[in-house]
């Protein structure tokens, strides 16, 4: 038990060091999906979407260490929010993409303040 606590501490703060710049590229997109569309946006959105994957990963094995002794993150929200996102990215179109990354940040922001909480 102490090692799975130990793990779920390590993954968190090596969440923590990436959450920041995944939120700031998130950002980003939403600015190129909202109109200024670059060469490379594609292989930024997968290269966001391979972070948001590995995150996610993250919040399914330490839910338990995030939401000890209070719900920091709330597992239905999340999952609703990344849902729709999956789905707007499925849909290959650049307004819906936009709004559900512009939903997905404040989501995003709250993981890496909740994965700061718990192991400082």
């Amino acid at each position: 038990m102490e090692d799975n606590r130990a793990e779920q501490k390590e993954a968190l703060e090596t969440l923590m060091e990436f959450n920041g710049r995944l939120v700031q590229n998130m950002k980003i997109i939403v600015k190129e999906f909202s109109g200024k569309r670059l060469d490379d946006t594609d292989q930024f959105l997968k290269g966001i979407v391979d972070a948001l994957n590995w995150e996610i990963q993250v919040v399914n094995g330490t839910l338990s260490m995030l939401n000890e002794g209070t719900e920091r993150i709330n597992k239905e929200a999340f999952n609703a929010v990344i849902v729709e996102l999956g789905n707007a990215i499925s849909s290959n179109q650049d307004d819906k993409m936009a709004k559900a990354f512009e939903a997905a940040i404040p989501v995003f922001e709250k993981l890496g303040e909740a994965a700061k909480e718990v192991t400082s």
